[in-house]
């Protein structure tokens, strides 16, 4: 599922320092302006005295403020509203008070009545520190939000994570089941040379499979090689009834995709395909760029789907939407990671025309490992090295075992 990162603004990364820099950079400039409309007044220089005075109470009143917002913060809204009200109140009130009284004995003010002077400096004080105060809880109220909607994007990363670690690991059971029965039966049949080397095989496909990351990507070239070793394990059990036949564009081998994706397109293949004919069939798999995208194409020269599956009035070529899960394990578990890693961006069709025949083609944007790597490195570090890239594939060798029954699946 694509997910938009959030992640906190450089600014705030240090929220100590930032602190700082705000209130040098603010109270620095309320000086300054209040200092400027002074001597543009024609008011003589000891008022700037008076204003770096009310300038150092404004800023070490806020020092407080914010140790005593950086607890209420967290109450109940009631609280924290009632509380900043009553705090900001007594804080202006001192603070107007501080300088009423510099402003008297300096000798700076117009109108001898203390009461008079303190009314009209508290709203102007009030103004200043309110002003702060909202500054403060909004940035920290968006810093809040921030680091909620990052734990979020975390915690669905995660999920998705569990959910693609979940459809990948139903695969191997469920191959492990149909092959170590052929082995079973090999070993009935005392074939135990045969036998021997399905279990070579198939111990160098588990071994494949395993270094890859349960919600990993890997490259075309590198989902390929793992056809073989599965397609050569399928070859002893059908010999001469399963052909296959890989053609992959150079561009398209640097392409990356989830791994063990097309797997269970094969097994399907030949489940539905090879093992229901007594000619066979043959099981192509291209790979080619069509502009910014990716195409891949399983298909199979079997018979195809026959009508029972397929919903009245549905075209021959049915989107994701419209295909019933009944179709097979295989099918439903591609539609879910597709959706899991790409969400809408990702097509996903089958077709079995009249004809015969029975074909998937899934489209995903073109990415390979040098433009995923530096997509995670704008995002985050990077978790893992990049695997490392295969050899590119070559056609599978036909074995001379005589086909055995396809256990079902």
């Amino acid at each position: 599922m694509a997910v938009l990162p959030i992640r906190p603004t450089p600014f705030f990364a240090n929220k100590n320092q930032a602190f700082w820099n705000l209130q040098l950079a603010g109270w620095g400039g309320a000086t300054l302006l209040r200092a400027m409309s002074a001597l543009a007044n024609g008011q003589s220089p000891d008022r700037l005295v008076i204003i770096l005075i009310a300038t150092i109470t404004g800023f070490s009143l806020s020092l407080i403020l914010a140790v005593i917002y950086g607890q209420v913060i967290r109450q109940r809204p009631l609280v924290t509203w009632g509380s900043t009200a009553l705090v900001l109140a007594l804080a202006t009130g001192v603070y107007a008070f501080i300088d009423s009284w510099v402003l008297q004995v300096a000798g700076a003010a117009t109108d001898g009545n203390f009461a008079s002077l303190f009314v009209g400096i508290y709203f102007i004080d009030l103004v200043l520190l309110g002003a702060w105060s909202a500054l403060y809880y909004a940035i920290n109220f968006f810093l809040q939000v921030e680091e909620q909607a990052d734990r979020l994007e975390r915690l669905e990363a995660q999920a998705t994570s569990a959910q693609l670690a979940m459809l990948r690991y139903q695969l191997n059971p469920h191959f492990l089941f149909n092959t170590l029965n052929s082995i079973s039966t090999l070993v009935l049949l005392k074939q135990s040379e045969t036998a021997n080397a399905m279990l070579t095989r198939l111990s160098s496909f588990l071994r494949h499979t395993l270094v890859t990351q349960p919600g990993g990507k890997v490259t075309v070239a590198q989902e390929m090689e793992t056809l073989q070793l599965y397609l050569g394990i399928e070859q002893m059990r059908f010999e001469e009834r399963l052909r296959s036949d890989f053609r992959v564009e150079p561009d398209a081998a640097k392409a990356q995709l989830p791994a063990m994706l097309l797997q269970p397109l094969v097994e399907n293949a030949i489940k539905y395909g090879v093992s229901p004919q007594e000619e066979g069939a043959e099981i192509a798999i291209v790979a080619q760029v069509v502009g910014p995208r990716l195409r891949v194409t399983v298909s199979d020269t079997g018979p195809g789907m026959t009508m029972n599956n397929i919903e009245a009035g549905l075209p021959a070529v049915r989107p994701t939407h419209a295909r019933r899960d009944s179709t097979g394990v295989g099918l439903a578990n591609i539609r879910d990671r597709l959706a899991q890693a790409y969400g809408e961006e990702h097509r996903f069709e089958i077709r079995s025309p009249e004809s015969g025949g029975f074909s998937v083609l899934i489209e995903l944007p073109f990415e390979t490992e040098e433009s995923a790597a530096l997509s995670e490195a704008t995002a985050e570090p990077a978790q893992a090295a990049p695997p490392k890239k295969p050899s590119a594939p070559s056609a599978v060798v036909t074995s001379t075992l005589p086909p055995k029954a396809h256990q079902t699946t």
